[in-house]
């Protein structure tokens, strides 16, 4: 007997189980050699993300107000229950589990996206599932994204979202049985994406339109043909509850931030916001008010996540360029051209908004915000595949050869996608990511300041109460293990009170710090440094650090053993 084969969906399942393996060994591995450098809290926001999230539970006023609102809750949450052991929050271990999970997640998603984009719904040929391989080893192996989901940072989380959102849409826009099902969780990650990252409200608003457009299609199709899988009035609900989910995290943002701060775009004009720290700051955005300007260093800095040298990234960017278009003009994976919805998104905000990306090779010659451009590595990741796949048939004119022939094409496509990918992803490993370049070199002063701090905080005692502004150095008392809760901070007091609140433990705290903390540890120029100043309280140690505003731990109350 012959033996029977085996059936595409067999064939499936094994690849997305091998798949996930892969992704999975990189996660980790990766994290335990970033971890091992100390590398994993390089980042300011990955500490601050973390502490946010235990201060939810670990506070003299805990509760969900803790988590701010500048940065979207999402992150703070799923990072929570990771870190009530101490060992998991100070070592930061409990702040990346989420985000590597959610890059195992994405890199199925990029394979399974680039699958359903291409196959349309009927059986998977050779080339679909090269392709697949060949976009989910470009997302996954990116030394970047690696080192980024090692780390308690939004990236992975965000990118993993995007890209099940987009899952889902697509098998939503191909009109089968389950279409109303799928768009039901294409909202549900949407949703969640909107209370990951801003970018996720801009993408609302695409899908939405497109959600609109696409069921208007699905209308033109159901009166060109007598029968059809779906008519537009089976789709009226599904759609209107897409459009409800969709709507409803932001909405519900807005409407926390009206109710406990007063304003309901706190999060954008507020004291803590991008645009009030620009104005603090005097930051200087070379692409404030000039779309095409801001555009082209959102376009740099994705380039420099993707190559190491000029002639790399531009040639990443041309080959993404030439697989939109192709997709565009000829109608496969034409729907994928949704992954380039982070360009007009970040040329807007760094245009209007206060997000400005700082890249080495243009000026001022910094590292700012490069991370920003791993938004358009999925987009990568797909249409250079295709591109590829698109060159390499038109080359050998596949129409009029046999099936052998289109499994060597097949084969030499993915060589050639594997070829690009271990010669920029090898130089970028040789000259270390730019996203850990931008965290090294931001951090220097930072991690050395509170290195130092911690180190004297260790020495104070064990049960007496501190009095410190959190902001940037919150990493200190997470090194040195203290618990927040014996940490008055600028957390600790009711935010619906404006300007301030008068009767919170903070206000009260800051007048009389004699009254309510035993030792005060302020920063030049910062709130608590101004009352110890004010107060004249005693300076037991001072530290300096290249960089860093002068620290001082104060005397507070006297303790009586």
């Amino acid at each position: 007997m012959k033996p029977q084969p085996s059936s595409p969906r067999l064939h499936s399942g094994i690849d997305v189980v091998r798949l996930v393996w892969l992704a999975i060994f990189t996660s980790v591995f990766s994290f335990l050699f970033f971890n091992r450098h100390g590398d994993v809290l390089l980042y300011g926001d990955a500490v601050a993300h973390i502490n946010i999230a235990r201060r939810v539970f670990d506070s003299k006023t805990p509760g969900l107000l803790q988590l701010g609102t500048v940065w979207l809750p999402l992150p703070h949450l799923l990072i929570l229950p990771f870190i009530v052991l101490n060992k998991m929050w100070q070592s930061g271990v409990g702040g990346s589990i989420p985000s590597m999970a959610a890059y195992v997640l994405g890199v199925l998603g990029i394979f399974r996206l680039v699958r359903t984009v291409l196959s349309g719904g009927k059986e998977v040929d050779a080339t679909t599932k090269v392709t697949a391989w060949g976009a989910a080893i470009l997302y996954g192996a990116n030394p970047n994204l690696i080192y980024i989901q090692a780390a308690a940072m939004g990236e992975s989380l965000y990118l993993s979202l995007f890209i099940w959102t987009l899952v889902y849409f697509v098998e939503f826009a191909r009109g089968d049985a389950n279409a109303s099902r799928s768009l039901t969780k294409c909202g549900l990650c949407l949703a969640a994406a909107c209370l990951t990252r801003y970018d996720g409200w801009f993408l609302a608003v695409v899908l939405v339109l497109g959600g609109l457009m696409t069921s208007y299609n699905i209308y033109k199709k159901d009166r060109e043909r007598e029968s059809s899988q779906l008519s537009l009035p089976s789709l009226r609900m599904p759609l209107l509850k897409f459009v409800v989910i969709a709507a409803a995290a932001p909405l519900l943002w807005l409407a926390y931030n009206a109710i406990v701060y007063q304003n309901p775009f706190e999060f954008a004009n507020g004291p803590y916001s991008a645009k009030a720290i620009e104005q603090k700051t005097a930051t200087v955005n070379p692409a404030k008010g000039n779309l095409a300007a801001a555009g082209s260093y959102f376009l740099q800095a994705a380039e420099l996540n993707v190559g190491a040298t000029s002639f790399q990234g531009r040639l990443w960017l041309a080959l993404a360029l030439a697989g939109s278009l192709l997709a565009a003009f000829t109608g496969r994976g034409r729907i994928a051209l949704l992954l380039s919805t982070p360009l007009p998104f970040y040329a807007l905000s760094v245009a209007y908004g206060s997000v400005p990306i700082f890249v080495p090779t243009w000026w001022p010659f910094s590292y700012y915000n490069l991370r920003y451009g791993l938004q358009l590595l999925p987009a990568f990741a797909v249409f250079i595949p295709l591109a590829i796949s698109f060159i390499v048939q038109a080359v050998l004119n596949l129409p009029r050869v046999d099936v052998s022939w289109r499994r060597w094409s097949a084969a030499a496509m993915f060589l050639m996608v594997l070829a690009l990918a271990v010669a920029s992803y090898s130089a970028i490993w040789r000259t270390d990511p730019v996203c850990y370049h931008e965290a090294a070199i931001n951090s220097r002063g930072r991690v050395a300041l509170d290195r130092q701090l911690a180190g004297w905080i260790k020495s104070l005692p064990a049960d007496s109460t501190l009095l410190m502004y959190l902001g940037e150095h919150v990493g200190a008392l997470e090194q040195a293990g203290v618990p927040l809760r014996r940490v008055i901070n600028e957390g600790n007091h009711r935010a619906w009170r404006r300007p301030a609140d008068p009767e919170g433990l903070w206000e009260r705290t800051l007048k009389n710090p004699r009254g309510y903390a035993d030792y005060v540890i302020g920063f030049e120029g910062d709130p608590v440094w101004n009352a110890a100043t004010e107060e004249k309280l005693p300076a037991l140690v001072e530290i300096h650090t290249t960089g860093q505003p002068r620290a001082a731990i104060f005397q507070g109350r006297t303790q009586t053993r």
